[in-house]
């Protein structure tokens, strides 16, 4: 603690007895700028270890007279609910820190926060154009869209330090690609290389996931990253056991076991002050609790997913930390980092097909160090009680998922090309350059990329004819840049997540928006009609063709539970 602001070190005393192992070994090498790896269980202070340099840096400059309205740390989430979590818990520190300085003394100005996600208002936004925060918490796909509008990709130029956080998470599949690409695109608008923190509980090979964090340029001649890896390993204190029902489970869970089923989760949960369930799709998240709510009462048990509205998700959040729900029935929406407070059981319905998807979840419960997890496992099938046995073996011998993330996905590829050359000219030998310092298209082939803007430049052929040609070609001076309308296109049409087209759900009279339904499922119903979302009872007033369906309360009448296709 003795390299810290006065301030930082004297708040840090104040709340904790001692640095965690992570933090004490990463301090160093971030302090220095170093990009750093660091591997930690849940609940160990990997976040904070971060953030903290980030801060101590921040107040070092106000003290000094330099902290004008900039953004210089960007923190990277999978998650929505992780990036508002974040944002929450950044808040109480900071107001902490300010007044551990007006005791001794020190005017210190105001260290400020901002959230960039797919929920944020518009007004925000442009809040955030105006007086760009210090400290910028995004998501993959906003932080590409920022790095594609002409005005916020201005505000990024003086970043620092980028924290991404789960890297596990995004490495594993397209939006890893996707994230590699925008941090190469921010290296190159920014004067100075902004320093790399990744952040991960579960990550295996730690080489890979360090090679991925850093870009394949930022390696030695032997291939190793240029990376300082703080590995603490992955393994904490856990209590987990399988719980079957009574009968012999068959290739299909019958009704009566899953009545069993829900009548243990409700006994379970009397036993702990707070129980959160995981489930593998939103329908099932939404049957489980409902038949809950039937067995603890009402008020007692709500669903979290993401069909659901930002409101009625941090509501939920709110209640959790503060002890108000006894039972959360989640999808992935609460699985990674996010502290849920004093969380005691976490059960699993289903296989969760990983081994770090469980490590995960069951971290949510005792989320803190030194604190145990508790979690249970409920197979619902003969198949899934063997993974369940193998997953606890696994765990038990502490072995962890492989990660096996795409090789250069070509339609990530396209839309970043699209987004950069839109933003200004690029030469394609530099641009191809670009493209293979992110990790995932390091290998990328000179025919490949050349075919790639051959197509981008001319359009697709189709059976009528060509589709419009999104980027323009000086083959003369092997210049790339984009054509008109290409800049909206790539942001209209940018990310991996697709685009399922639901239908929303908003509530009469007063245009409250509840969440979202699936088109099928919207489609097929009628006026009258009684669903449930969030816990809720809801009666179809009118489905219009506009995409939105009107309801009002049903007042707890009987409902059917609505699908999503696709989700499994």
């Amino acid at each position: 603690m003795q390299r810290f602001h006065p301030v930082v070190a004297s708040w840090f005393s104040e709340q904790f007895s001692a640095p965690s192992s992570c933090q004490a070994q990463g301090w160093p090498h971030i302090m220095d700028g170093e990009d750093t790896l660091v591997v930690a269980p849940t609940g160990s202070g990997k976040t904070l270890a971060a953030f903290l340099v980030a801060i101590d840096g921040l107040l070092r400059q106000a003290e000094a007279g330099g902290l004008g309205d900039a953004v210089q740390v960007i923190y990277v989430s999978p998650l929505k609910a992780l990036s508002n979590d974040i944002q929450r818990n950044l808040a109480g520190p900071l107001q902490q820190m300010a007044e551990v300085a007006a005791g001794m003394g020190i005017d210190m100005p105001r260290v400020r926060t901002a959230l960039r996600t797919g929920d944020t208002p518009p007004a925000e936004r442009q809040k955030m154009l105006r007086h760009p925060p210090h400290i910028l918490i995004t998501t993959p796909e906003s932080l590409y869209l920022l790095l594609t509008a002409e005005r916020s990709r201005s505000m990024l130029r003086t970043t620092r330090t980028v924290i991404v956080d789960e890297l596990h998470s995004l490495q594993r599949d397209k939006r890893g690609s996707h994230l590699a690409l925008s941090l190469a695109r921010l290296d190159h608008i920014c004067p100075m290389r902004p320093a790399r923190i990744g952040l991960s509980a579960t990550v295996k090979p730690l080489a890979a996931a360090a090679r991925f964090l850093v870009g394949a340029s930022r390696c030695d001649d032997s291939g190793a990253p240029l990376c300082a890896v703080v590995d603490c390993g992955h393994q904490r204190d856990l209590d987990l056991a399988v719980e079957v029902p009574p009968t012999d489970l068959e290739a299909v869970c019958s009704n009566e076991q899953w009545a069993d089923i829900y009548d243990r989760i409700a006994d379970l949960s009397g036993d702990h002050r707070t129980t959160l369930v995981f489930v593998n799709t939103r329908r099932v998240a939404e049957r489980i609790a409902l038949r809950l709510a039937e067995r603890l009462g009402e008020g007692q048990v709500a669903a979290h997913h993401g069909s659901m509205s930002k409101d009625r998700r941090l509501s939920l959040e709110e209640r959790l930390k503060a002890g108000e729900l006894q039972v959360l029935v989640a999808t992935a929406s609460l699985e990674l980092g996010i502290d849920v407070g004093a969380v005691d059981l976490v059960c699993q319905i289903e296989s969760p097909r990983s081994i770090s998807t469980f490590l995960q979840r069951v971290g949510r419960s005792g989320h803190a160090s030194g604190r145990r997890s508790r979690g249970r496992l409920f197979p619902t099938s003969r198949d899934e009680l063997v993974e369940c046995a193998a997953l606890c073996s696994a765990v038990k011998a502490g072995r962890l998922d492989r990660s096996q993330p795409p090789c250069a996905p070509l339609d990530i590829l396209a839309q970043q090309i699209v987004a950069e050359c839109s933003c200004e000219v690029w030469d394609q030998e530099r641009l191809l350059a670009l493209v293979r310092d992110a990790a995932p298209y390091a290998d990328l082939e000179d025919q490949t990329f050349e075919a790639l803007v051959a197509m981008l430049s001319c359009g697709v052929s189709l059976a009528l004819g060509r589709s419009t040609a999104l980027l323009h070609r000086d083959r003369l001076e092997g210049t790339l840049s984009g054509r008109r309308g290409s800049r909206m296109r790539a942001i209209e049409c940018g990310g991996a997540i697709p685009d399922l087209a639901d239908y929303r759900v908003v509530k009469e009279p007063d245009d409250t928006f509840v969440g979202s339904l699936d088109e099928d499922f919207a489609v097929e119903s009628m006026a009258g009609d009684v669903f449930i979302l969030g816990t809720t009872s809801w009666r179809i007033l009118r489905v219009e063709r506009g995409g939105v369906v009107r309801v009002a309360d049903a007042q707890g009448a009987p409902p059917a539970i609505p699908f999503w296709r696709g989700e499994a």
